[in-house]
């Protein structure tokens, strides 16, 4: 009998979809009266970052599944700049506290790495298998 390994990023992924959506209705229904225009752009910028990169993250388990790899750096990196882009654009929307504010760039650019960790990788692959016979 095989076993097969539970995929935590696509669990992951879905959970963060699922969180995605119920803050971008809360942002669209909830806080649109209470929060400034600028504050309420910030707080959906954090959805829509979350929803792309937790999309990211089903991505990455789908191609751990084909090439049978883990993709262990750039599912760190998607994970850590949902927390540091999403959840601080979420925070800084909804307080207005600086410092918030001040994290959201390293998520991006933690965003940034991942993607460019994903290119590197198929790059490094492509070239792998171009050199066969």
């Amino acid at each position: 009998m095989e076993l097969k390994r539970t995929n935590h990023k696509i669990i992951a992924g879905a959970l963060l979809m699922a969180l995605a959506v119920a803050l971008g209705a809360m942002g669209a229904h909830a806080l649109e009266k209470t929060l400034t225009v600028k504050n309420l752009a910030t707080f959906k910028t954090g959805v829509q970052y979350q929803m792309l990169h937790a999309f990211g993250l089903i991505f990455l388990g789908i191609l751990d599944r084909v090439f049978n790899d883990r993709f262990k750096i750039e599912t760190a990196l998607f994970t850590l700049g949902i927390i540091l882009f999403s959840f601080n654009c979420y925070i800084y929307a909804l307080t207005s506290i600086k410092i918030f504010a001040l994290l959201i760039p390293v998520g991006g650019v933690t965003f940034i790495f991942g993607w460019l960790s994903l290119g590197l990788r198929f790059f490094k692959i492509s070239h792998k298998n171009s050199s066969l016979p």
